[in-house]
C-alpha cells in the first residue's frame, strides 16, 4: 500500500470510529477481510487459529501466528487504546431550564474542555436492551452543542481567561421547549428502530462531527479527532494485517478505558489480554511451564501519543527534549516507570 493510500485508510478509519466500539468494530472488519477469525472467549478453544481475534466491548485482542512459530514462541505485542476524552451521556440526560432543552453528560478522561464549545456534536457507543443484546449507534448529524456565552455577557474573558464548570457550563443544547423525562430515551429508540420500553442502559459519547483532514497549504499534516490513541489502533492492526512473522507470534491489544485508569475488564490492568494469551498457549499444547517461560522471553511495546514541541508554547517543553513534527516516531522512557 502506498503512502497516500495508507494515509487515506487511517482518515476512513478515524472517521469509522466515534466512539470505542465502533473503534474495536473497524479493526475486526480490516482483521476480517485480511483472513483473521473471530473467537468467542465465551466458548471453549480446543484449538485456535494461526490468525484470529476477540473483542471485547471496545476492546479487541488480535494475533498472528509465525509460520515457524513452535507452541511457546515469544509473543511480540503492541498495545494501544481505543477511547479517547469526550462527553458522555448521563444515564438520566433529561434536563434544561429557561425554554432550553439540554442532555446531562459526565467529562470522561483528561478532555480539553473548552475545545468542545460551539461545535455540531454527534452521537455514538452502544446500547443494551433488557433482553441482554445490545446495539452500536452512530448519529452523525448536528445533534447538539455546547454554546459559549456571548462576549457582551462576558466582557474580560479574553484578558481573564475561559473559566468552565464542569457541571454548569458543559451541558449541551439539543432543542427549545421544556424538557419531558425519557425524550431521550423515546428519541434514542428511534433512532436503533426499537421501543422505548426496550432499552436497559446506553454507553454513548458526544462526538466532534468535523471529519479528519489533510491539513496545511504543503499537505503535511493531519487534523482530527480521536488521534490519541485511534492512531496507533489503526497502525498497529495495519502492521499485524500485513506481518508474516517466522519464529515468533504477533500480537496487537487495543484497550478501553485507557484515559481513566485503565483499571476495567477491557483496560491494560484488567484481565482481557492475559485470558486470550492463556487460551492461546492452551489451544496450541503449551504446558504451563513452557508457557511462563514464552511470558519471560516475549515483549510489550505501549503505543500512544507524543506531544511535539507547540510552536506557541515552547516554553512547555523541556529544551533538551523538544519532539519535532512529522520527524518520526518518539521513544517515551520515564524512571517513574509511568511509560
Amino acid at each position: 500500500m502506498t503512502a497516500v493510500a495508507q494515509l487515506d485508510d487511517l482518515i476512513n478509519y478515524l472517521d469509522a470510529s466515534p466512539s470505542p466500539f465502533h473503534a474495536a468494530d473497524s479493526a475486526a472488519q480490516r482483521l476480517l477481510a485480511g483472513g483473521f477469525e473471530p473467537m468467542l472467549l465465551t466458548n471453549p478453544w480446543p484449538d485456535a487459529p494461526a490468525a484470529g481475534f476477540v473483542v471485547r466491548g471496545g476492546a479487541l485482542v488480535a494475533w498472528r501466528r509465525g509460520t515457524a512459530a513452535l507452541p511457546h514462541a515469544p509473543l511480540r505485542i503492541v498495545g494501544a487504546h481505543t477511547d479517547s476524552p469526550c462527553l458522555r451521556i448521563k444515564p438520566r440526560p433529561d434536563t434544561g431550564l429557561l425554554g432550553w432543552k439540554q442532555l446531562g453528560v459526565e467529562v470522561y478522561g483528561g478532555a480539553l474542555v473548552n475545545s468542545w464549545l460551539d461545535r455540531d456534536l454527534g452521537l455514538a457507543g452502544r446500547v443494551v436492551l433488557r433482553d441482554g443484546s445490545s446495539a452500536d449507534v452512530a448519529v452523525d448529524a448536528p445533534i447538539c452543542r455546547v454554546a459559549q456565552l456571548a462576549i457582551h455577557l462576558d466582557r474580560d474573558v479574553n484578558e481573564r481567561g475561559l473559566q468552565l464548570d464542569k457541571q454548569a457550563h458543559l451541558t449541551p443544547i439539543w432543542g427549545t421547549g421544556v424538557a419531558q423525562p425519557g425524550e431521550f430515551n423515546r428519541w434514542l429508540s428511534e433512532q436503533i428502530d426499537v421501543g422505548s420500553e426496550e432499552i436497559a442502559a446506553w454507553e454513548l459519547s458526544l462526538f466532534d462531527r468535523t471529519p479528519a483532514s489533510i491539513l496545511g497549504a504543503d499537505g503535511s499534516l493531519l487534523a482530527s479527532g480521536r488521534i490519541d490513541n485511534q492512531v496507533s489502533c489503526w497502525a498497529g492492526i495495519d502492521a499485524l494485517v500485513s506481518a508474516e512473522p517466522a519464529s515468533a507470534i504477533a500480537v496487537v491489544a487495543l484497550f478501553d478505558h485507557e484515559e481513566v485508569g485503565s483499571a476495567s475488564t477491557t483496560g491494560a490492568a484488567g484481565p482481557l489480554l492475559e485470558q486470550v494469551l492463556e487460551r492461546l498457549s492452551a489451544a496450541f499444547g503449551t504446558s504451563r511451564s513452557d508457557y511462563l517461560t514464552q511470558l519471560a522471553s516475549s515483549s510489550c511495546v505501549s503505543a500512544d501519543g507524543a506531544h511535539a514541541v507547540h510552536p506557541n508554547y515552547p516554553d512547555r517543553h523541556e529544551p533538551d527534549h523538544r519532539p519535532l513534527v512529522n520527524h518520526g516516531p518518539a521513544i517515551k522512557l520515564n524512571s517513574n516507570q509511568r511509560y
